[in-house]
């Protein structure tokens, strides 16, 4: 299974190359965000790629695990992908670039009901750094330029917390290649403090209940122990699945159907591609985003 998966990915990367941009029903093409291990990505989405292909009526079902954030966007602006999972600030920008190129279906619901997670900044416990105020001057670590939690709400938020812009308070800032890989800097100490993900709800000594350091804990890469919370945002609007617009009506239905399903119908495989635990999907629309993408409008243009 994840052989094929992998294959899926190359066949698709070759597509993009290619330009292809007209309609293929035999092949369901899923974009999966950077920010962690390629082979994790691609093992974590591997359980629906023998699923579906029987529940939309497609020959195949390609996987395609981005470098960065904006390689699924950019596949998705292009056409060359049907499904992805994408951040609010991410969403956004492909809305401000294409109002109609995808379409926000559902959000997952967190343990508690709510719909939304935080950005959590971390600092390594021995740093001496054990408050927001202790960064003033020091080096700080954002995921990924087009990351909601990793860069747009800190980058909004942040002035108002410190009583000044981010360039004057901080001594430098620079990013860290996906959340992952942030984190794994801020252990380094390669950054001073880094923004990432998590729900919020649940225990800090767990990474929380799920997002990016529960993900790194699951797998063993992290102890809580060695981190301490220096911020934490105001809630944000968890991300949204969103599909190509210009897809068959028929399969975007099946498709939503199959996913709304997944968490009773195969949990393990929900957890998987959600990096922890939720009570399930409720359906969105466009509206849920307005205030991310007003967000990212200020902030970066587009």
């Amino acid at each position: 299974m994840f052989k094929k998966a992998l294959m899926g990915a190359v066949a698709l990367t070759a597509i993009m190359v290619g330009g292809a941009q007209a309609e293929d029903l035999k092949e369901f093409r899923i974009g999966i965000l950077g920010g962690e291990n390629e082979a994790d990505r691609l093992r974590n989405f591997s359980c629906i790629v023998d699923k579906l292909p029987e529940v939309l009526g497609v020959e195949k079902v390609a996987l395609f695990p981005a470098a960065d954030y904006d390689g699924v966007i950019q596949g998705l602006l292009g056409g060359t992908l049907d499904y992805a999972e994408l951040g609010a600030s991410g969403y956004a920008k492909v809305y401000l670039e294409d109002p109609e190129a995808v379409e926000p279906i559902l959000t997952t619901v967190q343990t508690d009901g709510s719909t939304g997670y935080h950005s959590i900044m971390v600092a390594r416990k021995d740093s001496g750094i054990a408050t927001l105020e202790d960064m003033k001057g020091k080096k700080l670590g954002f995921a990924d330029p087009d990351s909601t939690s990793g860069y747009l709400v800190p980058a909004v938020t942040l002035p108002k917390a410190v009583n000044a812009s981010v360039e004057e308070f901080f001594g430098e800032t620079g990013f860290g290649g996906g959340h992952e890989n942030l984190v794994l800097e801020v252990v380094k100490g390669t950054f001073d403090a880094g923004t990432t993900w998590a729900s919020g709800v649940g225990e800090f000594s767990d990474g929380y209940t799920s997002g990016n350091l529960h993900k790194m804990v699951e797998k063993g890469i992290l102890d809580m122990d060695d981190l301490v919370e220096l911020w934490k945002s105001p809630l944000i609007p968890n991300g949204p699945v969103v599909v190509r617009t210009s897809m068959d009506a028929d399969m975007k239905n099946k498709f939503k159907t199959f996913m709304m399903e997944m968490p009773e119908a195969d949990p393990e495989c929900f957890a998987a591609i959600q990096g922890g635990d939720y009570k399930g999907y409720t359906e969105v629309t466009p509206a849920f985003y307005e205030p991310i993408i007003d967000a990212r409008r200020s902030k970066i243009g587009s």
